[in-house]
């Protein structure tokens, strides 16, 4: 695991990610609008528009026993092919439940950013094709949002044992 980064940026922002002065100087890092939980240190980022459901998912992966990597801001950079995941130290361990408040949970973090979920974006097909995103130049699997209970449990199997073609 990385040595957790330090304020790179725009010291006294509250969004400023903090990168790591050990990386290469080459390496990028960078802020996202997402939301992103870990299961055994491997964490999907949740993406999507204001209100599209970050942070509900976020909530329904924790209940189901994922742990809180950051809510609706998440740190990212690159070291290798490994994407790391993090929280700005504004926010971490902090989460909105929309409709009840900011809630506290258990801080997981740094965590390798292994599966994206973006939530703009709806499935239709049953059985769809294996998408894909690009993250600071690294390929990572891509799902999009799926209107059934199931899709909570299903991203967190996803996570533990990765999808069959």
């Amino acid at each position: 695991m990385p040595t957790r980064p330090r304020n790179r940026w725009a010291r006294g922002s509250s969004w400023a990610c903090r990168c790591d002065v050990d990386r290469p100087a080459d390496s990028d890092c960078l802020i996202t609008h997402a939301s992103t939980v870990a299961l055994d240190g491997r964490a999907v980022v949740i993406t999507g528009r204001a209100g599209a459901g970050k942070s509900g998912l976020a909530l329904q992966l924790m209940a189901l026993g994922a742990g809180l990597v950051a809510d609706d801001r998440t740190c990212l950079w690159k070291d290798g092919d490994t994407i790391w995941a993090d929280a700005p130290d504004t926010i971490r361990g902090r989460i909105e439940a929309r409709f009840v408040g900011i809630l506290d949970a258990q801080a997981t973090g740094p965590a390798r950013a292994a599966l994206w979920v973006d939530l703009d974006q709806e499935e239709t097909l049953r059985l769809p094709d294996k998408k894909t995103v690009t993250v600071l130049g690294v390929s990572r699997p891509l799902l999009h949002n799926v209107q059934a209970q199931h899709f909570p449990a299903a991203i967190l199997h996803y996570l533990k044992a990765g999808r069959r073609d």
